[in-house]
């Protein structure tokens, strides 16, 4: 390590935590402090992560805020009339995590739902529902969730999550662009308050401004969510700490991403595990759903070598079959093989950003591939498929974001051979918003399904999916928005696809 990126490195670390010494234990807003509502996450059997933040006027400096922590009182109880406390305590908004709380409720009986809230001086907040997972080796007969991506305010109206908040949904999802980092457009929807994201305070009035959507919170006091990045929470196509900007060296980069990382800690309900040491954060991590799922949360940003080929469209190569072309980095990739290995789950589910089918974007003879997606890491990918092939790895589901598009693909060690077998299904969500209202099919989707067989589904449109699991069948339902350009917009389903237990590969119902 060189001096410059030792001292880089060391300039970037903040220091992060509950904060200690004076804090104000009765403050008297003078306007509501929940303006972000509250959240909840990162849920076992045991245990649940309650999540808010206060913020007085989301999007001034500070929040509005008086620089000083602040206590908070909460309240976990049976039911939303809080007749019955079960577990109540105080915490602290420390300033030093832009006035954010992160509380960890221990000692919750497993499987079982919850009602929460906050207090801070005379004000007190919405009211959110959570739950805990069952116990490993429960019997369950049913799970049901939802997975989204990509929300980019300034595209739209986040109308999907309304129908997503009425859904009967155990967890969500969140696959990455929880938030985008460009400066404001004129020509949009609506519009980022502030310029191109670099500093903790630039990142903090972003979020809060996305937070601010009635909409997401909503979805967010639903129930509990597991979140992971992609790229946009610091720059679009990073890679490890490489910048996509040219001439940005890496020890710049780096104090760019520590900030980000701060404060997506800081917006998320996530464990006291996820703290950002300076630019780094871990973020992959698993749980269970009894017997039922296994559900491994991936990083594919944080670890990545750089995209080959110039980052754009390009044929699989030399350079994408590379030993050295990691996506997910050594250690988090013996740790997924590790947990696939150990899984007792009926199914294994790995909920990741970009997308894992190798998919031909070249209409013709010649095939390229997008380099920011599997395929540009095509080496490792095929090898972990073949794992899986080889470990008999049961009943494996890959969830994507980030492509703004829906797919279902039949995933094989190597997709352009379509006489291999399956080995997983991979169901793509598309986004929230970003890209506009879309369409239901595009042009190419001929000639698209005919270049790659693998594909069994491709929608252009906005929305999320919505799943089913028993212990014999998974359903994925994708639900599609006729407009996000506009509010109002209606949510319906699209299309439908089962994964029978045992078999690989999706079939439409």
């Amino acid at each position: 390590m060189n001096r410059r990126l030792f001292l880089a490195t060391i300039a970037s670390l903040p220091l992060l935590g509950e904060g200690n010494g004076f804090a104000i234990s009765n403050p008297r807003f003078a306007d509501n402090p929940f303006t972000l509502g509250i959240a909840s996450g990162d849920p076992d059997a045991n245990s649940v992560v309650l999540w808010t933040k206060l913020a007085i006027r989301p999007l001034d400096l500070d929040g509005g805020m008086p620089p000083a922590d602040i206590d908070v009182t909460w309240e976990i109880a049976t039911s939303d009339s809080f007749t019955t406390i079960l577990k109540s305590g105080k915490s602290r908004a420390s300033r030093l995590l832009g006035h954010s709380v992160h509380v960890e409720v221990d000692g919750l009986t497993p499987d079982t739902w919850y009602w929460y809230r906050f207090q801070a001086g005379d004000a007190t907040s919405p009211v959110g529902r959570t739950r805990t997972m069952p116990l490993a080796s429960a019997q369950k007969t049913a799970f049901n969730f939802a997975f989204a991506s990509c929300q980019h305010l300034e595209y739209g109206y986040f109308t999907a999550y309304k129908q997503l908040a009425a859904d009967d949904n155990d967890i969500v999802f969140h696959l990455g662009d929880y938030i985008y980092e460009y400066a404001a457009s004129e020509k949009r929807q609506r519009r980022h308050t502030n310029a191109k994201l670099f500093n903790v305070t630039d990142y903090r009035i972003r979020y809060n401004q996305y937070r601010m959507d009635p909409l997401l919170q909503a979805a967010h006091a639903r129930c509990p969510w597991f979140v992971t990045w992609d790229d946009h929470e610091v720059e679009n196509n990073y890679a490890a700490d490489i910048s996509e900007r040219k001439g940005m060296e890496t020890p710049e980069f780096l104090i760019h991403r520590a900030n980000a990382y701060q404060v997506y800690y800081e917006m998320m309900p996530l464990r006291r595990t996820s703290i950002p040491r300076g630019p780094d954060m871990l973020l992959y991590r698993k749980a269970k759903f009894g017997n039922l799922a296994e559900l491994l949360v991936l990083d594919t940003r944080q670890y990545r070598a750089d995209q080959p080929n110039g980052d754009g469209l390009a044929p699989i190569n030399d350079a994408t079959l590379s030993p050295k072309q990691t996506m997910l980095g050594v250690t988090q990739r013996e740790w997924l093989e590790q947990g696939l290995k150990a899984s007792t789950g009926t199914w294994n589910v790995l909920a990741q950003q970009v997308m894992m089918g190798m998919v031909d974007r070249s209409m013709g003879p010649e095939q390229k591939y997008s380099m920011d997606q599997w395929p540009g890491y095509a080496g490792e990918r095929m090898a972990l498929a073949k794992f899986i092939q080889e470990n008999r790895i049961r009943n494996t589901v890959v969830l994507t974001g980030d492509i703004h598009t829906n797919w279902v693909n039949d995933l094989r060690v190597d997709d352009r051979k379509p006489e291999l077998p399956v080995v997983a299904t991979e169901f793509v969500g598309t986004s929230i918003s970003s890209g506009g209202d879309g369409v239901d099919k595009p042009k190419i989707l001929d000639d698209l399904l005919k270049e790659n067989p693998f594909v069994k589904f491709h929608n252009q449109q906005r929305g999320y999916v919505r799943c089913r699991v028993t212990p014999t069948q998974w359903t994925s339902d994708f639900m599609v928005v006729d407009q996000i350009t506009k509010e109002g917009g209606v949510v319906t389903k699209r299309a439908s696809f089962v994964v029978d237990a045992g078999t690989p590969g999706a079939r439409s119902v």
